[in-house]
């Protein structure tokens, strides 16, 4: 069999295999549609619900808290700036997005890189896996999720789960590693049980890296917000990719200081969130 007959043979057998999950797990994927959909909304809902200066406010006030006075003043004004160009609604849907998407991605990235931690063999068989990940192209996950779940967030969610949850893992497995020896026998000599010792002395340890991981995951959900637009995710992502279509470079770039805007807040936020958590420790 030459390699083009081979190809034919598995590309057919790869759509097959899809058309067949679509066809009998139609009711599982309608259901975790409606699952991911109802958590978005209901984020959406939560940060649509007050006036964009409560927000601004808000925010302003956490980065005074966790960065500086500067900085929190230059977060409330950055938000502004969002909603004076008339991309206040785009703005909460993709914070909307990323805020769920990481929030599942730490959900099952978090756990894992736990147990990955404590057993060395795990580590080694899932780290291939997180590779291959990280290397793909986003669209590899986009198209099997349109086909599963069709356009709309939830396809979104998806995809932007796929490439947070690698940095949860893999920065939580480091901080349990991290744990100093001396300490661990510290308490074992104490009598302290495995879960004491984990919330004692493992957890403490761990905790910056786990919060360099949930910036990590962050920033990588922030990256999938324009590809994301592709599949109707809605917010600044499809604003931008409308744009590109249609060639108005003056909306992109709203968008793309809307995105820069965000990011750049919640990036400092979470850097400063784990430098405090390794102060705390220290």
């Amino acid at each position: 069999m030459d390699s083009s007959a081979f190809t034919d043979v598995f590309d057919e057998w790869t759509d097959s295999a899809l058309e067949w999950v679509s066809d009998n797990g139609e009711f599982l994927f309608d259901y975790i549609r409606q699952v991911l959909e109802g958590l978005y909304d209901g984020i959406l809902w939560l940060l649509q619900l007050p006036p964009f200066y409560v927000i601004a406010l808000v925010v302003a006030l956490i980065g005074w808290r966790a960065v500086n006075l500067w900085f929190g003043l230059a977060s409330g004004v950055a938000l502004a700036l969002c909603f004076s160009m008339g991309l206040w609604p785009e703005t909460m849907s993709t914070l909307a997005l990323v805020l769920t998407a990481t929030a599942i991605a730490l959900a099952i990235g978090i756990p894992i890189g736990i147990a990955a931690g404590f057993f060395t063999a795990l580590d080694r068989f899932i780290e291939p896996g997180l590779d291959l990940i990280q290397t793909l192209p986003p669209y590899i996950y986009l198209l099997p999720a349109i086909a599963l779940l069709g356009y709309g967030p939830a396809t979104a969610l998806i995809a932007t789960v796929i490439v947070a949850v690698p940095p949860a893992i893999r920065l939580t497995s480091l901080g349990i590693r991290m744990t100093p020896k001396e300490f661990i026998e510290l308490g074992e000599a104490l009598g302290m049980t495995p879960a004491r010792m984990f919330l004692k002395i493992r957890l403490p340890f761990a905790l910056p890296s786990i919060m360099a991981g949930i910036n990590q995951s962050l920033m990588m959900a922030f990256g999938m917000v324009v590809i994301a637009g592709i599949v109707g995710s809605g917010g600044l992502g499809e604003t931008i990719y409308g744009a590109i279509r249609t060639l108005d470079i003056a909306t992109s770039i709203n968008g793309a200081i809307a995105i820069v805007v965000l990011t750049m807040v919640i990036d400092r936020i979470t850097q400063s969130a784990a430098r405090l958590g390794t102060g705390r420790k220290a």
